[in-house]
């Protein structure tokens, strides 16, 4: 039922069990496998910033994947001024928020409230974020371009998402249909790839004949 593609679990709701409060990590206890089973839990890392890297051909965001680096401690080391190992978990969270941010179209509030700070210090990291990855601030522009010109987007395997307020005259409704057409492409193309994994993992588990089966999909995971 998403808009972006994205399968959701309701009744209950399977993908948003609670894991860092002590009453969700009890909940989670509920969750056994059968005698002779166990759960395997499989994560794509960070996929929708590689998509990101990959979709806007950022050199610098494509040369810290392609060099292993921790691309949360880089974009803090870019925004703050700091050298990678000076780098605290503190402001590697902060640069955290703001590379997944990025992806939703965050706005300097949003962010602001994120990371606890001003929304003129919010709006400072944002500026720096793209003065380092220039290329990402260029793609997320031409998708919101794209889709005032041809009212959707689409993922990289050709989902099309129609976004109907994108030239709204009302201020909210455009600015969330920005957010949309920026975000739907990296979310959707996830999406894509991650039906694409089960469905060939599903093939693998019954060519081989194993007694293994898939049970739930979260997302990128």
């Amino acid at each position: 039922v998403t808009a972006t593609g994205r399968l959701s679990s309701t009744h209950p709701n399977l993908q948003n069990i609670p894991v860092r409060s002590a009453e969700g990590r009890r909940i989670r206890e509920a969750f056994v496998a059968p005698p002779g089973f166990f759960l395997l839990s499989a994560d794509y890392s960070q996929i929708e910033l590689r998509l990101l890297a990959h979709l806007s051909q950022d050199e610098v965001l494509l040369s810290a994947f392609r060099n292993g680096q921790d691309i949360h401690s880089q974009t803090a080391a870019e925004v703050f001024g700091l050298q990678p190992s000076e780098v605290t978990p503190e402001q590697r969270n902060a640069a955290k928020a703001i590379n997944f941010g990025i992806i939703y179209g965050i706005s300097d509030y949003g962010l602001s409230q994120n990371i606890g700070s001003t929304r003129n210090m919010a709006k400072a990291y944002i500026d720096k974020y793209f003065e380092t990855y220039p290329a990402v601030k260029t793609y997320m522009d031409n998708n919101v371009e794209f889709c005032r010109q041809n009212g959707y987007v689409k993922t990289l395997f050709g989902r099309i998402r129609f976004i109907n307020d994108i030239n709204n005259s009302k201020f909210n409704l455009r600015q969330f249909s920005e957010r949309a057409a920026m975000n739907m492409p990296l979310q959707g193309t996830a999406s894509d790839i991650i039906k694409v994994a089960m469905v060939r993992v599903s093939n693998e588990l019954k060519a081989r004949n194993l007694k293994s089966k898939l049970i739930l999909q979260i997302h990128d995971e």
